[in-house]
């Protein structure tokens, strides 16, 4: 691997400022100053040091957006902007895609990586992976809603597996809902079907991942390795 790539991905500094650190005489591999960003290195065998700093190759990242509204989970789109726009400079060379979707006008957590194993293994739908929602509704939620969404709801196109609904206000206008599936439009067409529509929606967990609500919309961050457990 390309000295100046293993570093990239091993550090939050720009493939620029690397080559410039390199260039610096600030790069060693085996106690030899490497001043070539295209020399070769092996990241298992050789130790790679920064400015006197071991570095530790990594080929995964694992980044918590709190997606906005009006991007579109994918990494590329003719017409919109995409959720990947938001990734920090640098995490580009990691070419992370987002693992699932939200709709356009639907905020909250979003996982990006570039883990492929990881990101099947959570969408694949013999995982049943729980996602919860915040959900505000035009109507109040009545008292049966809990029993019509924990029975499945024919959709026409499917059928949904057994999910939560909690409400969380006094109006009851504002609830929680838990779903095991990700089908397009899911939670606003079960909503229809109970006589009731989604007027603001925000994921706030997937599986053992919750949302930080700390990062503003927008933003990201990496994830810690207590939050990555939960979700490996």
């Amino acid at each position: 691997m390309r000295i100046d790539k293993l570093l990239a991905n091993s550090s939050a500094i720009g493939r620029k400022e690397i080559k410039q650190y390199i260039r610096k005489g600030l790069v060693m591999c085996n106690d030899t100053v490497i001043k070539d960003p295209s020399v070769h290195v092996d990241e298992t065998l050789d130790k790679i040091t920064l400015n006197g700093k071991r570095v530790v190759y990594r080929k995964f990242v694992y980044l918590m957006l709190n997606k906005p509204e009006g991007y579109v989970s994918a990494t590329f789109d003719k017409k919109l902007p995409v959720v990947t726009e938001l990734v920090p400079e640098q995490y580009s060379h990691f070419e992370v895609f987002p693992v699932g979707r939200l709709d356009i006008d639907t905020h909250g957590l979003l996982l990006l990586t570039n883990d492929g194993d990881l990101a099947h293994r959570l969408l694949s739908p013999k995982s049943h992976v729980d996602k919860t929602y915040f959900v505000k509704s035009s109507k109040p939620i009545k008292d049966d809603d809990a029993v019509i969404f924990e029975n499945g709801i024919d959709l026409g196109d499917f059928t949904t597996l057994p999910a939560k609904i909690e409400p969380i206000s006094k109006d009851k206008k504002e609830s929680l809902v838990t779903i095991c599936e990700g089908k397009f439009h899911q939670v606003k067409r079960m909503f229809e079907a109970i006589d009731n529509e989604v007027i603001y929606l925000k994921r706030i967990s997937m599986g053992g991942l919750k949302l930080d609500e700390s990062l503003e919309e927008g933003e990201c961050r990496e994830l810690t390795a207590e939050e990555l457990a939960n979700i490996e």
